[in-house]
Formats: structure tokens, sequence, C-alpha cells
């Protein structure tokens, strides 16, 4: 049995309210009570003492392609981006490829089921991967690499050949339990059938990269699409007569959508309108963070082996935008500071939704019970320690330490 950790003097962010006047405790990786009042310590137990600060259930990020000037797709990406995670408030997260040739994936997946299997201390927990596939649409492909892209049809046909996209069909089937979400556009020829495939296979399927109409939209989601990728980047505009992919999100509690909170991609009002109409327990806020993320403006990274320049977003060199530069931290200070949102609501869209969504048990809330996934922030919003699993993870010192300002 661990040490009992006593965490005290921090703003508590609870999933129904603010706390401030209790310690929370944590023992055996997780968090066991809430107590108030002065107390004595036993010599065995541990106080982190942290004044001014605030407490938030661990961020859950379900789409990021890298950190740091690693990208996941690259031979050891993803053990690389989960030992750097945890420094921006992440515990856990979905490793995202962009379309790739099916050896790729393959290596891709591996990496990711081994990571899975021998989780390393002090590493984001690494969950399935997200797919941003190969079956998207190519006029919605932004910065995927249009030669990757294949038609459903054609990779489902009886006998279709690898360079038809069977070969990436294979790879997701065979790698089914080391993937989380499989982004596709329903609307290409074909795309429902493959949508049915992957739902039968017990794969979370997204709608994303796509032109789908709202009927084509509506039809996807009842037949089982549960998640929408970026929602309003890479698809046609929300229009009031011709609403789309977007609004048949924003119309649907079936589905679940993300929002990329970098306050670039997506306007602060149409995030506090998407709030409005899905609610917090239907809107998972993420990065699209590239290699490019946490590197200096004027830095050059890769997405998938292609170069992009660091700005205040991620650009190809012909100028399309190749996803965001953000960190949680500094999307959950967005979402505060420029969105309006109270702490509660900015970490049930950072945690606790994601989280949720994909079937994580006693993850992304604090509550007795839960898993002891923690970010602790200064008053600014700045993250001065990590915690997963009741272990300190971010900076890597010993508990007890108090965290630096």
């Amino acid at each position: 049995m661990s040490a009992r950790v006593f965490f005290s003097g921090a703003t508590l962010v609870l999933p129904d309210r603010l706390e401030d006047s209790r310690t929370l405790v944590v023992e055996d990786g997780r968090i066991v009570d809430f107590v108030s009042g002065p107390r004595d310590f036993a010599a065995e137990e541990v106080r982190v003492h942290v004044p001014g600060g605030f407490i938030v259930p661990g961020f859950v990020d379900v789409h990021v392609h890298g950190l740091a000037g690693h990208d996941v797709l690259t031979p050891g990406g993803v053990n690389e981006v989960a030992a750097r995670l945890p420094s921006t408030g992440v515990t856990a997260f979905c490793p995202t490829s962009i379309a790739c040739e099916a050896k790729v994936l393959t290596a891709f997946l591996q990496e990711i089921a081994g990571a899975r299997q021998q989780a390393a201390a002090g590493h984001a927990r690494v969950l399935g991967a997200h797919l941003e596939s190969n079956f998207i649409n190519p006029v919605y492909a932004g910065a995927q690499p249009i030669g990757c892209l294949r038609t459903p049809a054609r990779a489902l046909a009886a006998g279709a050949p690898a360079a038809e996209g069977r070969d990436i069909v294979d790879a997701i089937l065979a790698h089914r339990a080391d993937i989380s979400i499989v982004t596709i556009a329903a609307e290409l020829d074909g795309g429902m059938g493959l949508l049915q495939q992957l739902v039968a296979a017990g794969v979370r399927v997204s709608l994303g990269h796509s032109g789908a109409s709202f009927d084509d939209a509506r039809a996807a989601i009842e037949a089982g699409a549960a998640h929408a990728t970026h929602l309003f980047n890479r698809m046609p505009p929300l229009l009031h007569r011709a609403p789309g992919l977007a609004g048949a999100v924003l119309a649907s509690d079936a589905i679940a959508a993300e929002l990329i909170c970098d306050g670039q991609h997506v306007h602060p009002a149409m995030i506090r309108m998407t709030l409005a109409a899905k609610g917090g327990s239907r809107v998972m806020a993420v990065t699209d963070g590239t290699a490019g993320s946490g590197l200096p403006r004027g830095s050059h990274a890769a997405l998938g082996g292609r170069p992009i320049t660091v700005g205040e977003v991620a650009m190809l060199d012909d100028g399309t935008l190749a996803g965001s530069v953000a960190t949680m931290n500094q999307v959950f200070a967005t979402l505060v500071t420029r969105c309006g949102l109270g702490l509660r609501e900015a970490s049930e869209i950072c945690s606790a939704t994601p989280a949720r969504e994909l079937g994580l048990v006693g993850f992304g809330v604090m509550v007795a019970g839960a898993v002891a996934d923690l970010a602790i922030l200064d008053a600014n919003l700045v993250p001065v320690q990590t915690w997963i699993q009741g272990q300190p993870a971010w900076p890597g010192t010993s508990p007890g330490r108090p965290p630096s300002s």
C-alpha cells in the first residue's frame, strides 16, 4: 500500500462545484476522500501544498499528432510524445495519424500496442489510436496527403488489390483493439458500408474531412457514427438553408463533437454556440496538436513526414493550415479567458467528456474512487505538477516537493 498523499491549499475543480476549503486525499492511485480542517500528518504521509492554485482532472486529448518536435507517426514518436504530454497537464491521449501507407499505419499501431502493454512511468496514458484515415473526402483533405486517399467502395470490393485500400482496411481490423477512433467521410462511394463494417467491429467511427450533406450525415449518425472530428474544420460551412455535416452534429444528441479550442481554428463565439446547442457532455476540447506544438514561432517540424512551420497555427509550405500548435493547458486557458467558460465547464470538456466518450470509467473527474490523474495549475492556469495514478509524472519530482512557481 502506497503512502497517502494530501493535496491542500488549492481550489479543487469538482464535477458540480469549486471547493477551496477541503484537502484532496489520494491513496493507491485513487482519490479516497475530501477532508476539511487542520490535521497532524503521520511520518509516512505526504503533503502537497499548492496555495492559490487549482487542481483539475488530468486533461484527455483525443486528437494529437505530436508535441515538441516529435510526430507520433515517426518511429518512437508515440513514446516521445507520451513522455512530454504531462508537462501540459495531459494524463491520457489518443495518438493521431494522418492518411498514410499501410506499412506506416501498421508500425504506428504496433508501437501503440507496445506502449499500452508496458506503460512507462511518468508518461501520459496511451489510449487507442485516432486514425484520420485514408477514407476521407479529397475536397476537404486539408493537410492530408491526397496520394494516400482511397475510395471505400474499391477497398471493400471482392478481391480488391492492396493498392485500392484493402490493406488499410485489413490493418484497421487486425489492430482494432488498439484503435479508439477512425475518421471517415461517409458520403464517399462505399462510405456507409465501411462505416457499418467498422461499427460492427467495435470501432468508434467519426465523421470528418467530409462534404456530407445534412441528410448524409444524419444517415451516418443513425448507422452508428458517434463522433465528429474537429467540428467546423474541413467540412462545408454551416448555412441556414444547407446545415450540412456541422448542422447535423449540432442537431443530434447521438454524436459527440471535437472542437479545436486553440483560439485560431474556431471562433470563441462558435465554441459557445456549440456548447449551448449540445451541452458540455457532448463536446470534447482537442488540440489537433502537431510536432510544432510547444516550439517557438518560426520553428520547423513535420506532420507525417510533411514539413510544417510554426506560427499561430501549423502551416504546410504551400500555406495550407496543418493543425494547431496548441497544448491542452493552453486550450483550457483559452476556454476560460477567451470563451468565458467557468473552470468546471472547461474541465468537463477537457477531461470528463472525452474520458467518458472513450469508455474510461473512473477517469476525467475528481470524485471518491476515481483514478488520481491530476493536473495542478497555478493562478494563471499554467501547469506546475501533473500526477498520474497518484504518482508524480511532471516535473518528475518526489512526492511532497512543492511545485515551482
